[in-house]
């Protein structure tokens, strides 16, 4: 029998004599449990759904099981004659309370909207586009797979699939281009986890419904550290490339180059320089057989990302020179008592005309002031004439004036012009096609991403709305996307556009069903997990096991560094035998109720949980990430070498963890911006 056997039967015998001896059998089916055992059987079934998630029981059925039995054991206490009913009355009730849970009707669309990404291979082109981007970069083939997961984390919040996919496509290319095992085992475990903290993120969808955290401030807030994440990886990868570069060689110069199309191959014999060739064969006098109206597309591909930078910097000088609005109540004459005084019964508005005045003026706008002294008293005018307003005459108010330009603006303008200047003095023809390629494969994407989370960020649309239209978009891409290669494939062929229309169609029909079939199983476990986890924590708090947890934590007197500390200490030990799923739904509602005893944020709190499963993702013995790359690595890649390369980054998700707990203005400050 195998080792693993041994041990599985091993830690069952244990935990079973453990509960045999622990619990209390004289008080157990009599109806005379007290407190204290009903606590104690609270504590044995966390330990023991622990174990039984450990040895491979199913967790939400597992959950589902000890719930119903401990919550029958709970009510059994109390009363023997209705413990069944309302054991069955708490089933029900959680099961319920799941299906109309709007919250979670973001997670299928968004799974939907994921796989349709995967499956239309979308992320093949981003990827080889980056890789070439980049080839000048140290490390250039792990920093365009961080980059692409990134990307790819945006789109999709399914871990399993960002890094089978990244393991298919960047390990070979990285193997063959001379990369150490290790290095690339750990650079597409660590990017392929960033789905988990960067939005749209399953695991924040599943904190905020568990919390009651709004899933929109989330997602704003975890945009700032997971691209942090990003960029420490990218960092890391440069400099060890720099210090070790016979790990990670450079792509050879032949590698780099990317076949010219005929305009680019006649417009590079006059002038090497991309941009200058343009324009020369834009206004002179001829264009090498090029017709002027191609010339000026490729000329506005080629200034595109400049254009991008003074659209940027013009709308930041807008708004960093906006003249201040002062709200001024000078030169406002009280008129129209009698118009306004219906309005004024309806409680809760503000009467039209009378924007400024003071609430008790407003509702006594009926009363005039005494006059003035030496000013003779007019007697009031009739009903009809008394309900005009008057007509003031006001003076032209000025405009306003923008405020000064900071010293700052000008310095980045400065940095710009200077950093665009040399990039268009080296910009060749090479370059420029390189640049298309990654326009085309890079910018439909991005503006789906843009429209989704963008639409969430600035409050458009709810997650589920939004998801509904990122599925719509995902379905439309990837319509286009296998069109488009089917139109390469067959040489530009225009005499046969039916052909690969329907082509196309088919190929959609199969990847929109196994999408689907994915995306229905992925949702039926989460949302069984719910159901599971909604009785497992009904019949933990009927035990008193998270009053009996409350106190123990309060009778240490802990600080709240020292409770943040202690969290995320035993967070990020059950993620080596857990996954996120688990960790979340099992253990989120007895830290949850201890946040404001110590005045943490649960939007906080939720950020740097994220972050922690981040790491427990890549620490052994249980790094689910690990097994996802294993199994689509060559054969003579060992778990133990990609566990060796999962280390350092995960050493540098510890130091992302502290560098958000020391400065939580990277995940509070967006949300700050956009929900005051």
């Amino acid at each position: 029998m195998r080792k693993e056997l041994w041990f599985g039967f091993a830690l069952m015998a244990v935990i079973l004599v453990t509960v045999l001896v622990l619990t209390p059998w004289s008080n157990l089916f009599d109806g005379h449990m007290s407190k204290e055992d009903l606590g104690v059987l609270g504590l044995l079934m966390l330990a023991l759904i622990v174990v039984a998630i450990m040895i491979g029981f199913p967790t939400a059925f597992t959950l589902m099981g000890m719930g119903v039995f401990f919550t029958w054991l709970a009510y059994n206490s109390v009363n023997p004659d209705l413990a069944v009913r309302q054991t069955l009355d708490v089933f029900v009730l959680r099961t319920y309370w799941v299906m109309s849970n709007d919250v979670l009707i973001a997670i299928p669309l968004f799974l939907f909207m994921g796989y349709l990404v995967e499956r239309a291979q979308l992320i093949d082109r981003l990827f080889h586009s980056l890789h070439l981007a980049t080839a000048r970069v140290p490390g250039s083939l792990a920093v365009a797979t961080i980059v692409t997961c990134a990307i790819f984390a945006t789109a999709t919040g399914i871990i399993g699939a960002v890094v089978t996919l990244m393991g298919l496509l960047a390990l070979p290319a990285m193997l063959k281009a001379g990369y150490d095992v290790k290095f690339a085992a750990g650079a597409i475990t660590a990017g392929g986890c960033l789905g988990i903290l960067i939005p749209p993120s399953v695991l924040l969808i599943v904190y905020g419904a568990v919390a009651g955290v709004s899933v929109v401030q989330l997602y704003a807030g975890a945009f700032l550290p997971g691209f942090m994440l990003a960029g420490l990886y990218i960092g890391y990868i440069i400099l060890f490339a720099k210090w070790k570069p016979h790990l990670m060689p450079p792509l050879a110069e032949s590698e780099r180059l990317v076949p010219l199309p005929p305009l680019s191959q006649r417009l590079a014999q006059q002038n090497r320089n991309a941009v200058a060739g343009l324009w020369r064969a834009l206004t002179g006098p001829g264009s090498a057989g090029v017709a002027k109206r191609t010339v000026l597309g490729q000329f506005i591909v080629a200034l595109l990302p400049a254009l991008i930078i003074v659209a940027i910097l013009g709308v930041t000088y807008l708004v960093t020179t906006a003249p201040e609005k002062v709200a001024s109540t000078a030169g406002l004459v009280q008129t129209g008592g009698l118009t306004a005084a219906p309005l004024l019964e309806e409680e809760g508005k503000e009467p039209t005309g009378l924007i400024g005045a003071p609430e008790a003026e407003q509702e006594d706008s009926g009363v005039k002031e005494p006059p003035a002294e030496g000013v003779k008293e007019v007697a009031p005018p009739a009903a009809a004439e008394a309900a005009k307003p008057e007509v003031v005459e006001k003076p032209a108010a000025a405009e306003p004036e923008r405020l000064p330009t900071p010293t700052w603006f000008w310095i980045v303008c400065g940095v710009a012009i200077a950093l665009y200047a040399v990039r268009y003095r080296r910009f060749d023809w090479q370059r420029l096609e390189i640049f298309k390629r990654l326009l085309t494969s890079f910018f439909p994407l991005a503006i789906l991403i843009l429209g989704v989370l963008g639409s969430i960020v600035v409050g458009l649309a709810t997650p589920a709305e939004a998801a509904a239209i990122g599925a719509f978009g995902g379905l439309v891409l990837a319509a286009a996307y296998r069109f488009i290669a089917h139109w390469q494939a067959t040489g530009l062929n225009r005499r046969s556009p039916g052909a690969m229309i329907w082509r196309t169609t088919k190929e959609l029909g199969t990847i929109v069903k196994e999408s689907m079939f994915l995306t229905a199983k992925t949702s039926a476990m989460v949302c069984w997990l719910f159901v599971g986890s909604g009785i497992f924590a009904t019949a933990f708090a009927l035990l008193g096991g998270q009053a009996i947890v409350e106190r123990w934590v309060l009778s240490l007197d802990m600080t709240p560094v020292q409770f943040m500390i202690l969290a995320q200490f035993i967070i990020f030990i059950l993620g080596w035998p857990l996954e996120w799923t688990e960790i979340i739904i099992i253990f989120m509602p007895i830290f949850i109720p201890l946040l404001p005893h110590f005045h943490i944020d649960p939007l906080f709190f939720g950020l740097l949980v994220a972050l922690n499963l981040q790491t427990a993702f890549l620490s052994p013995p249980v790094a689910m990430a690990a097994f996802y790359l294993k199994g689509v690595s060559p054969p003579h890649v060992t778990l133990n070498q990609i566990f060796a390369g999962m280390m350092p980054f995960m050493g540098i998700q510890l130091l992302a963890l502290v560098l958000l707990y020391v400065f939580p203005q990277i995940g509070l400050w967006l949300p700050s911006v956009f929900y005051k």
